[in-house]
């Protein structure tokens, strides 16, 4: 199995760049209630994935100076990343992808140039070996 028959397309996902400001990442979280996306660079590589835990601890900790009111006055790329969210090549093996699903909720994909390509979910996963076991448990009954 290959690793773009998971493929959500990077057309399809909410992505923030490290230039955009707290208000428009919290704002595009909350629109598609997403818990955490994918920041990019300007060049479209993908450079890590902020949480709503790393919004709501880089204000709480500046102890009152970042309020939800002026949150449009902060870059996201101030925002330390509690997790290292790693990518996975669109030519890496399946078990690459399984691995980092098993701690991810999604994994980003990155075509060889390192630009991201989009996203594969854990839940995609999930259910396509659900599919493959039951197959496997009709052919073994049968």
């Amino acid at each position: 199995m290959n690793i773009a028959f998971f493929l959500l397309p990077k057309s399809q996902v909410a992505c923030v760049t490290l230039d955009s400001t707290l208000r428009q990442t919290l704002e595009r979280m909350e629109y598609h209630r997403y818990t955490a996306v994918p920041i990019l660079n300007k060049e479209g590589m993908y450079v890590g994935t902020i949480t709503e835990g790393d919004l709501l601890w880089f204000m709480k900790n500046s102890h009152g100076k970042i309020t939800f009111e002026n949150a449009s006055k902060f870059l996201l790329k101030d925002v330390p990343l509690k997790l290292d969210i790693k990518p996975v090549s669109i030519d890496e093996d399946m078990e690459d992808l399984i691995n980092l699903a098993k701690v991810q909720n999604f994994v980003p994909v990155v075509d060889d140039m390192n630009r991201f390509i989009g996203i594969v979910r854990r839940s995609q996963i999930i259910e396509y070996c659900e599919r493959f076991v039951a197959r496997h448990e009709t052919s073994s009954n049968g």
